[in-house]
This record gives C-alpha cells, sequence and structure tokens, in this order.
C-alpha cells in the first residue's frame, strides 16, 4: 500500500458521510494514473484542492475538518499527513478545471477521490521551479503526450493567483515547459520512426 493510500484511508475512517477529495501533487501521480508510479508512492502528504464555489460549504463542514484533524494525529507517529489544502484561486489551474476532473477508484467508504486533468495538474506543478517539480513534469508530459501546442492552450487561459513571485516563477516556467514537451515529443517521434 503507498502512503497516499494509507493517508486516504486513515481520513476515509473518520468522514461521516460521503466528501469529494480533489487531490493534486504527488498523491494525484501516485493514485491518479496507469500504470502507477512507484516514484510517487512515498510521498508522505496529500494536497487538496478546495473549489471556490463550494468554499462556504467546505468551511462549514465541521466533519471533514475534524476527519483532517484525527487522520493527522492518528498518523503524526509514522511521519505521513494531510497537508496543504488550497483554495483553487491560490494555484495556477484553468478556470473550467472543476468540470474535467477525473475521478480515481480507491474503493473507499466515504471519500469520492478526483485529480485534475492532465493539464491543470501540469499548471500546478508550474508554480515551483525545483527538482521534483521538473520530475513530476516530466512524467506528466511523456504520460500523457502532452504537446507544446496543448500548453500554450492552457496557458493563455490559466488563472494566475495575483502575487508577484508566483506569476514571474509561472512566467519563467511557461518556455521551459514548452521546449520539454517539444523535446519529448521529438524523442518520441524518433523513436517510432526507429522502430518502424
Amino acid at each position: 500500500m503507498t502512503n497516499p493510500e494509507r493517508i486516504l484511508r486513515e481520513l476515509d475512517r473518520h468522514l461521516r458521510r460521503p466528501t469529494r477529495l480533489i487531490l493534486f501533487g504527488r498523491a494525484a501521480l501516485a493514485l491518479g494514473f496507469e500504470p502507477p508510479d512507484p516514484t510517487f508512492a512515498a510521498t508522505r502528504d496529500v494536497d487538496m484542492i478546495l473549489p471556490s464555489v463550494d468554499m462556504a460549504s467546505i468551511e462549514s463542514d465541521d466533519q471533514f475538518w475534524e476527519a483532517v484533524d484525527q487522520t493527522n494525529k492518528a498518523l503524526e507517529p509514522s511521519g505521513l499527513y494531510v497537508t496543504h489544502l488550497f483554495a483553487d484561486d491560490q494555484i495556477v489551474i484553468r478556470p473550467d478545471w472543476l468540470d474535467r476532473i477525473v475521478p480515481i477508484a480507491c474503493g473507499l467508504q466515504q471519500a469520492r477521490v478526483f485529480r485534475p486533468a492532465s493539464l491543470d495538474l501540469l499548471m500546478t506543478k508550474m508554480m515551483r521551479n525545483d527538482p521534483q517539480e521538473w520530475e513530476d513534469i516530466g512524467f506528466l508530459l511523456r504520460h500523457e503526450q502532452i504537446s507544446r501546442c496543448d500548453i500554450e492552450g492552457a496557458v493563455r487561459t490559466a488563472r494566475v493567483p495575483d502575487l508577484p513571485e508566483l506569476r514571474a516563477i509561472f512566467a519563467e516556467m511557461v518556455p521551459l515547459v514548452e521546449a520539454l514537451a517539444e523535446t519529448i515529443h521529438l524523442i518520441g517521434n524518433s523513436a517510432t520512426e526507429i522502430g518502424m
């Protein structure tokens, strides 16, 4: 069992009614793609996106917040936890992202688990420029065969929080990720031609 699965199973134990959970970060990569990539299984936390349109009901959902608190207390000895809970206006993502979420089958009782569409997940990964994010970006580009054209379209519509540092990082990341997508696409096409 992966660390994200352990965290979600513990959270599910404490939820008292069906609750939608939208994962991003490495937990989404660990659970939301087939075949699973073992690289992401060891992540020690689960990050979630809270849709702004649902924020009033989420904020007043005591059973959800109690379940998160109980989960973190139960898992504290193992160093696992539910960590960053971001409203969607705090991350880079397309405006219609919620219409595109992808279900993740986890076999849980109360938790209804989803991840953003791959392009939206990619946008969230472009908020930081560090080696782990680049590893995750490379996985998404290769696994989902995301093209430079796809990225250009997503960037045009992406909502970027009005934080100067984040805007600067995202602007810096866009051409780098587009170039990586182009390189991966060219390598993939060359490998296909060689195999013919």
